[in-house]
């Protein structure tokens, strides 16, 4: 495989996701002294820097086909990346930390293009075995005709609730629409549906007797006219008009009268 060795350091400095990055201590293939660097982890890809702002890596390992080992023989908090077979180069890095040192292992074990299909494959077996114990009509949507008789769900109703709807009175069935502001007319004025407004009278509240004698007559008929209510409450506010028209004039004529001195 051919490597673009500007594109892989381009891509090393890149703002693409970087999956872990950190210092670490590494040994030197020729000179077997632990030097330290920083390595960021991009997918598959391990690059390492001199220097945390540097433009360019010193190397890249492409972590595939190998196994992240413990190296016990090395000093603490060591791990290597081991490629198996003859010829192959081992990569021992040392944390400041044993948490360090578990981090990074399980970073890199879980960074190889061969882990990512091991893990889809194993998530679609256990999709499958899913689709395998959920019923048939579960999977399909339909509903279970065993349970409500029907071979497809049905929508639900369409028809919305207003909550100011109130239900139409027993005597007012036969109207369309139904207003709740509307009020039933008084039982005694029922019979008459277009009553003329200009027979109304308004006058002073009638004496005792003359009011109970109206109320008789109103309870006892189902329309009164304008001759009854006249008879029952203008007579009478005549009557004390004039009555009130004499006392105030002979009070008057008193007061005009000279006063005689004995």
């Amino acid at each position: 495989m051919k490597i673009n060795e500007k594109n892989l350091a381009a891509y090393a400095v890149s703002a693409t996701p970087v999956d872990r990055e950190g210092w670490l201590v590494k040994r030197g293939d020729v000179n077997k002294t632990f030097q330290k660097r920083w390595f960021i982890l991009k997918g598959n890809l391990l690059f390492y820097f001199e220097k945390r702002y540097d433009k360019e890596p010193v190397g890249v390992v492409i972590l595939e086909g190998c196994t992240i080992e413990l190296a016990e023989d090395e000093e603490q908090f060591c791990f290597k990346i081991v490629f198996h077979g003859p010829g192959n180069r081992s990569y021992v890095l040392g944390a400041d930390s044993q948490e360090s040192m578990e981090q990074w292992m399980k970073a890199l074990a879980c960074a190889s293009y061969d882990y990512m299909k091991l893990i889809v494959a194993e998530l679609q077996r256990q999709l499958d075995e899913m689709e395998e114990n959920v019923p048939a009509p579960a999977r399909t949507g339909a509903s279970d005709p065993k349970i409500d008789g029907t071979t497809s769900p049905q929508p639900p109703p369409r028809t919305r609730h207003n909550p100011f709807n109130r239900p139409a009175h027993p005597n007012l069935t036969h109207s369309s629409s139904h207003n709740p502001f509307n009020r039933p007319a008084h039982p005694t004025l029922t019979q008459s549906s277009n009553h003329n407004r200009s027979h109304s009278v308004r006058s002073a509240p009638p004496r005792p007797d003359v009011a109970s004698r109206a109320i008789e007559n109103s309870t006892s008929r189902h329309k009164v006219t304008f001759k009854e209510l006249h008879t029952a409450y203008g007579r009478p506010i005549l009557t004390d008009r004039n009555e009130w028209r004499h006392r105030n004039k002979l009070e008057l004529e008193r007061k005009q009268q000279p006063l005689i001195s004995l």
